[in-house]
């Protein structure tokens, strides 16, 4: 590995692991996803801290759960005194570049305090499209526009994201002093499901797989509210391959986009001294249990597990690791990366053993987060149309986003909720997270167990110390300041 290689994070948005070809699924089509996945390490059970946007990336920024500081809400971002991946990597002496910017990360002032050159050389045309469907149209509330149009035969969109990485192309063109790290973030294939040819057609609507569906009388509440709301159960098994191939066509662009991102580092020379992480914040319901988007107490594994892909020089090659993974993982990793260290407490676990021996150890549980108490309503967040209703939901009684804790061990998933009932799920005979057998007797032991796991993780990382020390006065400086 370079003393101190090139860092290229390229991160999508609200992108399942389940629905890329390195991570299993047979339908998509990511061509680049699986090529970088076969010259690096791909991890199987990496884990998201939070299934909404904001939380997440605050999490991963700095290494902190979203419970740490109350990075809980879309919000609270990240501000001049927290810590955060980027300033730590400048602070370090390295060239920092974020093509785009989003609006959902860093407070006023943090971006330009944290990169060298941040934003657009390409600007995005136009915005986003309005829904096409009346309001009470069965797609209305599915988040699905269909195909995009767009100005001649075969044109891309100029996107947010397809000027970002136009942006990108040029930052690297122009040839960024190096050790750079670049900052690619991207909307896609965040709803609404919408996207031009070639990718809204690329994907046959009978070759895409139909979400799961289960019962939900032992699922959380806001499950059934969602559909009750929403009307999901008058869709049929066409309407959603429709959404499903559609997501996909949004992925592949995505993939794409990755591809022209690979190929410019290599018309640098770098690529030999260039380590490239791929990743997201959090997944997407996609019909699955008659849901779609997300929400902030939902803590499924189709929400929160994680196509993490780490390549780069000296990686190994085509590998799969199992270790249970946080994606508050990420800050300490490419630090070491970067041959630096934190300068404040965190939770992560540095990645960077893995890539050289995939079998190693490292963690024995993965923990996520959500929701909120019910003395929080106040700051919950209010939204117009299509999301109107998801934030309604949310106001109309504290249970359906109450607070909730989810780990994970390799056997388990438990899920600890604040105003219901808890879950619990094997993870090897149930997969998709269908049945619930909290409350089981012959399970009680292992539940209690989980349970206490839980409070001692809660415990343990409640909050943190700053490393810099306010001074005290001494006795002269009270006595002088009393007027003594």
């Amino acid at each position: 590995m370079p003393s101190r290689p090139n860092l290229l994070i390229f991160m999508p948005d609200q992108l399942r692991a389940d629905c890329t070809g390195a991570f299993g699924n047979a339908a998509v089509q990511t061509p680049n996803i699986d090529a970088l996945a076969a010259r690096g390490v791909r991890f199987g059970n990496a884990f998201s801290q939070h299934s909404v946007c904001s939380p997440s990336r605050a999490s991963l920024f700095t290494g902190w759960y979203p419970h740490v500081t109350g990075h809980r809400t879309l919000t609270h971002l990240l501000r001049p005194w927290e810590p955060n991946l980027l300033k730590l990597l400048r602070d370090s002496g390295y060239h920092v570049a974020w093509a785009g910017q989003r609006g959902d990360t860093f407070a006023p002032g943090m971006t330009q305090a944290s990169t060298d050159e941040w934003g657009f050389r390409v600007r995005p045309e136009g915005r986003f499209h309005d829904c096409p469907w009346p309001q009470d149209h069965k797609f209305a509330r599915t988040f699905y526009y269909g195909r995009r149009e767009t100005d001649g035969a075969g044109g891309v969109a100029l996107d947010f994201d397809e000027a970002a990485v136009q942006t990108a192309e040029q930052m690297l063109g122009d040839g960024m002093p190096e050790p750079w790290c670049l900052f690619v973030a991207l909307i896609f294939p965040h709803p609404p499901f919408h996207v031009e040819e070639p990718w809204f057609s690329m994907h046959s609507r009978s070759d895409v797989p139909l979400p799961v569906d289960t019962d939900l009388e032992r699922k959380p509440a806001f499950m059934r509210e969602i559909r009750r709301q929403y009307g999901t159960d008058r869709l049929d098994d066409d309407d959603w391959r429709e959404i499903v191939a559609t997501y996909y066509g949004m992925i592949s662009r995505v993939d794409a986009q990755l591809g022209r991102m690979l190929q410019a580092v290599e018309r640098t020379g770098g690529e030999s001294r260039t380590v490239t992480a791929f990743f997201t914040d959090h997944g997407e319901y996609l019909g699955d249990y008659g849901l779609i988007e997300k929400f902030p107490s939902g803590l499924d594994d189709c929400l929160l597990r994680n196509p993490l892909i780490v390549a780069g020089p000296d990686t190994r090659q085509g590998a799969e690791c199992g270790a249970l993974v946080e994606l508050v993982d990420l800050l300490p990793s490419f630090l070491e990366l970067a041959g630096t260290e934190a300068t404040h407490t965190h939770f992560g676990r540095s990645l960077v053993p893995l890539l050289s021996d995939p079998a190693g150890a490292h963690r024995d549980a993965a923990f996520s987060e959500g929701g909120f108490t019910d003395r929080e309503t106040h700051l919950l967040e209010h939204s117009p149309f299509p999301y109107d209703l998801k934030a309604g939901i949310q106001h109309q009684d504290p249970v359906y986003a109450g607070k909730a804790v989810s780990m994970r061990t390799r056997d388990w998933t438990y899920i600890h909720r604040l105003y219901e009932d808890n879950e619990l799920y094997d993870r090897a005979a149930d997969p998709r997270e269908c049945h619930n057998r909290s409350g089981e007797p012959a399970l009680q032991g292992l539940e209690i167990e989980l349970r206490d796991r839980v409070l001692d993780w809660m415990i343990a990382t409640s909050d943190v110390i700053p490393w810099d020390a306010d001074p005290r006065f001494t006795t002269h400086q009270r006595e002088r300041e009393a007027g003594l």
